[in-house]
């Protein structure tokens, strides 16, 4: 066990102060996000909005933070992200303590749009930080390094959160949201001033490549696309599924949706250590994430047998603990060759799109079709998401 237990440790060997710095940033940052989850309640339960209005403020949720990771980028380009990460984290800190004063249906559309547009600046920003501060053979495990702690803070905060409603009510959540951005400000200003911290990657691009005019990655990003669609409808159209075919209580369903995170904590940065050492590409690799998150849907229609839902978020988990991970470190060394805040901005925004559809689109097919046609099609999105990869596969080696 201690052998077990030692060689866990070695894989997170390696990584910069900065990195690790970056790291307990985003975990309070995305603790402190907690109002997110409860945010659709709080707008049926507190301020008696119709389903209609909900999903209208949803929509401009998805759409501000489509805006923001895509300004986030441009001005990560223009003024670097160091200024970007900490405008976002003080600028959304105040926002999300303001939005609990606004209670008519347009000033909530324009404030939720307002807030994402600003908080969701960070990510390309905290992505080209992320590449500066990793050296080039460990950028693959810095990134699995920021996803454990986004897995965490994911965890914490709705526990947190339910406890502060309980406690204090949704207007304690809104303050304890915003005192957390601001302490994320407080601890990236005390440690990780440019003045004070050693880049250990030069990135400076000397004749920058526009990333709409890199065909592989556009190719990369529609193939994210839909790997994020079919990903998603583990947060929207599964929970329905347990529910309604599988009569789960909502606290088995917690504990099974719990279990993603717990596995992704337990084995990720093992496994990606490990996948790296394979010298497999990353696009072969995340060639057999979409594979296997795809045939978490399929199997589902196998049989009616309630154990089956265990198999499918196994095979869902180990293949977003691969997709994401090696994803996003190819985006960060494609993003070497040109403008690196656009690079990863059009990543997150990728993703920020399937948040627009992917949730709309789950629902309405089950909705229509039923859930088994459901899981047909989702599995065939994923089908065409492999055969984006492979074409992806097929420019690299063209060099297009």
């Amino acid at each position: 066990m201690k052998t077990l237990f030692n060689t866990y440790l070695n894989t997170f060997k390696g990584l910069s102060t900065e990195v690790w710095w970056l790291a307990l940033i985003t975990l309070i940052n995305r603790a402190g996000t907690m109002v997110i989850p409860f945010l659709s309640l709080y707008l049926t339960e507190d301020l008696k909005f119709t389903l209609s209005n909900v999903g209208t403020i949803m929509m401009c949720f998805g759409l501000g933070s489509v805006i923001g990771s895509w300004l986030g980028g441009k001005l990560t380009d223009t003024i670097g992200y160091y200024k970007v990460m900490v405008g976002s984290l003080l600028s959304t800190g105040i926002l999300f303590i303001a939005l609990q004063f606004l209670t008519t249906f347009y000033t909530l559309c324009l404030g939720v749009f307002l807030v994402m547009l600003v908080a969701d600046m960070f990510r390309p920003a905290m992505f080209v930080a992320l590449s500066a501060y990793s050296k080039p053979k460990n950028k693959t495990r810095s990134v699995t390094l920021i996803r454990l702690a986004i897995n965490l803070g994911f965890s914490a905060g709705p526990a947190i959160g339910g406890v502060i409603i309980t406690t204090l009510g949704y207007g304690g959540l809104f303050w304890v949201d915003g005192i957390t951005c601001m302490l994320a400000t407080i601890v990236l200003f005390r440690v990780l001033h440019p003045k004070k911290s050693k880049v250990t990657d030069d990135i400076v691009v000397t004749n920058p490549q526009s990333a709409y005019k890199d065909k592989a990655f556009v190719t990369f990003l529609i193939a994210m696309f839909l790997f994020g669609v079919i990903f998603l409808q583990y947060f929207s159209t599964m929970p329905i599924y347990y529910r309604e075919a599988h009569v789960l209580s909502e606290f088995e369903i917690g504990l099974l949706l719990g279990a993603n995170g717990f596995i992704i904590f337990l084995l990720e940065m093992p496994l990606i250590k490990w996948l790296e050492n394979t010298g497999i590409s990353k696009v072969k690799l995340m060639i057999v994430g979409a594979i296997l998150t795809a045939i978490s849907f399929i199997i589902l229609n196998i049989t009616s047998w309630s154990g089956i839902l265990i198999i499918g978020l196994f095979f869902m988990t180990i293949g977003e603990m691969i997709a994401f991970p090696f994803s996003n470190a190819f985006a960060m060394e494609r993003a070497e060759k040109g403008n690196q805040g656009e690079y990863m901005a059009l990543y997150a925004i990728s993703f920020s799109m399937a948040h627009i559809f992917g949730h709309k689109a789950g629902m309405q097919m089950v909705d229509g079709f039923g859930f088994d046609k459901t899981w047909y099609t989702i599995t065939l999105i994923g089908g065409f998401c492999v055969l984006l990869l492979l074409i992806l596969k097929a420019q690299l080696k063209q060099k297009i």
